[in-house]
């Protein structure tokens, strides 16, 4: 059987794609704030106001989730750089596991926030 070896660079080229995936997020949130402020000033009705906090309340919370989630690809990216050091180009397991757990939170992370996209969507199609 044929060992595997995982390249540093390999894991390197995943974490730029998330942290560009979690930039667009952060970028996108900005202008559904913006979609909320111009609603804010528009309705006066207690049930709309209501959803309006809720989406800020999600928005704020997945923002933080994203530095979060940028925050731990640093710490990684520092482990790898790390381990570069030693003059090993494969990467040993510990670090490969929590490349593969992150990869599931990211993967996790992106449905929560399609549906959350999807359902302030919805909302935006009644109340805009």
């Amino acid at each position: 059987m044929d060992k595997v070896i995982i390249d540093n660079s390999d894991l390197h080229f995943e974490h730029k794609q998330w942290d560009s995936e979690l930039a667009f997020w952060k970028d996108e949130l900005k202008s559904f704030n913006l979609r909320l402020d111009e609603l804010v000033n528009r309705w006066t009705k207690k049930e709309v106001l209501q959803k309006l906090e809720h989406f800020q309340n999600e928005f704020m919370l997945h923002k933080g989730v994203i530095e979060k989630l940028q925050g731990e690809i640093q710490v990684h990216e520092a482990n790898i750089a790390a381990q570069e050091r030693t003059g090993r180009p494969a990467l040993d397991t510990v670090l490969v596991k929590n490349h593969s757990e992150f990869r599931k939170k990211m993967e996790e992370q992106r449905q929560i926030y399609a549906n959350l996209k999807k359902e302030f969507f919805r909302f935006l199609s009644q109340y805009l």
